[in-house]
């Protein structure tokens, strides 16, 4: 069976999941809550209100609540196999285990743009809904949120393929999702230290932080520079892919 039939079959195994009110959640908590404690400084001269709300917003989103959503929807993909003896079964057939595993993983990637997405919706009517209530004559600026939505999530393709590659590596879910929350848990450290490119899981973040220097300092991207974070990233993203693409199934297969 080819990749590009793999694909439907594993969005139909998703299709009455619980993820898609699992990606609301942690937009919803975060931009509600960030926005809310910001509004009430306007006022109907405030300038800059619209990188402010995305700032508070975004920097615990990036560190903390993206990741741990994306864990629970990686151990919820892979359940789906494990799940009376599935993924034997489906090893039985003629399918090849690395394309199996890289369908799963760009149903994974689907469910990561969904989230960006609702991020950005959920933050346009949150953002439109304080300024009009405080009187901030703002234009809404597109680009800037589009590109800062972009870019959060091309850096936290990385950190999405380790998250899979140690869901594939462990049996147990309980084992996987311990594993990775302690890997996010020091990702703000990490950050703040000259070993951020080696880490994946404080990308986004540390992507967000620069945003906020950007802001105080009244730069334009002068914090985050693409060299060497862009081979590092790649590097990384295509190391931890490889792992789980040749990990995959192989316990079961034991």
């Amino acid at each position: 069976m080819q990749f590009i039939h793999l694909l439907p079959i594993e969005f139909m195994k998703v299709k009455r999941s619980k993820i898609i009110p699992l990606i609301f959640i942690a937009p919803l908590l975060v931009i509600v809550s960030g926005v809310a404690s910001l509004s009430r400084y306007f006022t109907p001269e405030y300038t800059n209100a619209w990188p402010a709300m995305f700032i508070q917003s975004a920097l615990v989103f990036a560190y903390y609540l993206l990741p741990l959503s994306i864990i629970v929807v990686s151990v919820m993909i892979a359940s789906r196999e494990t799940e009376n003896n599935g993924i034997l079964k489906m090893l039985a057939l003629p399918v090849s285990r690395k394309a199996l595993c890289l369908a799963k993983f760009c149903v994974l990637v689907f469910y990561l743009f969904m989230e960006m997405v609702v991020f950005l919706v959920v933050f346009v009517v949150a953002g439109l809904v304080a300024t009009a209530t405080m009187g901030v004559s703002e234009t809404l600026p597109v680009l800037y949120l589009l590109k800062w939505c972009v870019y959060m999530f091309l850096t936290m393709l990385p950190c999405l393929a380790a998250i899979w590659s140690i869901t594939i590596l462990f049996e147990k879910p309980l084992f996987s999702v311990g594993l990775n929350l302690l890997l996010v848990i020091p990702g703000i450290l990490v950050a703040n230290t000259p070993l951020w490119i080696m880490y994946p899981y404080c990308y986004s973040g540390y992507l967000v932080s620069c945003s906020l220097h950007d802001f105080t300092a009244q730069t334009s991207d002068a914090a985050f520079a693409l060299m060497p974070f862009l081979p590092c990233a790649i590097t990384m993203f295509a190391l931890l892919l490889f792992v789980s693409t040749t990990q995959f199934g192989k316990k079961e297969m034991r």
